[in-house]
């Protein structure tokens, strides 16, 4: 049984789901700017709720709302959001996008998504754990296609993705009118390879600012930069 996890100002339960708390959602909880005080904010397959948590604790958004179609994960993500200090402002759907973008006329002022992104046809025996890494529960397309319905024309929308898809995700984005405001390329350590990159769009073309952040020096020991991200959660930084 899966340990909850404790941040400095909520806990994630995590026993009831295969998608467990990793540095990529934490990440992008993080690096999300809230600058323009967004009033609603989606995240799109929330997983255990990590995202929209972090994000509750960051700014004042009177509407924080996520989807999830994973049964166990979307029941972690209730628990998760009525047991933090912001239960009045976090509600979870339990509804694929496609079905979320047919349904929902509301948009959003900030979309944030830490999308599976598995591509391999390896599959595992846990149909749970295929949810949470494959592509194929939610295709690129399929998200910055459902993200262009659902963002408020001034809008943002974050997301964290492999570094090696980065240039095919901005292409697949910019095919729906969104456009990269800002790009920052992780690495674990200096002599890594890039891992992964946090990307935002807007519907406004500008200039793409790009930027990188090495999360380690040597095995525990955080670079600066990371631990300026990330200080605010957890509780041994």
């Amino acid at each position: 049984m899966s340990k909850p996890f404790r941040f400095k100002e909520f806990t994630i339960h995590q026993d009831k789901t295969a998608m467990k708390v990793g540095t990529d959602g934490v990440l992008l909880g993080a690096w999300t700017s809230v600058e323009n005080n967004p009033f609603a904010i989606l995240d799109i397959g929330a997983g255990t709720g990590l995202i929209a948590l972090q994000l509750a604790q960051r700014c004042h958004s009177e509407v924080i709302d996520a989807i999830e179609i994973e049964d166990n994960a979307y029941e972690q993500a209730v628990d998760n959001f009525e047991n933090s200090p912001w239960s009045d402002r976090l509600f979870c759907y339990h509804a694929g996008l496609d079905e979320f973008v047919a349904e929902i006329e509301d948009t959003y002022d900030l979309i944030v998504s830490n999308p599976p992104f598995y591509t391999e046809k390896y599959k595992t025996e846990s149909i749970q754990r295929d949810t949470a890494r494959f592509t194929d529960s939610l295709p690129f397309e399929e998200l910055v296609e459902g993200v262009s319905k659902l963002l408020e024309p001034t809008g943002t929308f974050c997301t964290i993705i492999p570094f090696k898809e980065h240039a095919h995700f901005i292409n697949l984005a910019e095919a729906n009118g969104l456009f990269p405001q800002k790009t920052c390329h992780v690495k674990g350590n200096p002599e890594a390879d890039f891992k992964r990159s946090l990307l935002s769009f807007s519907f406004k073309k500008t200039e793409n600012i790009i930027t990188e952040l090495i999360i380690e020096t040597k095995r525990h020991q955080y670079t600066n930069a990371y631990i300026s991200l990330t200080k605010d959660f957890y509780l041994k930084l």
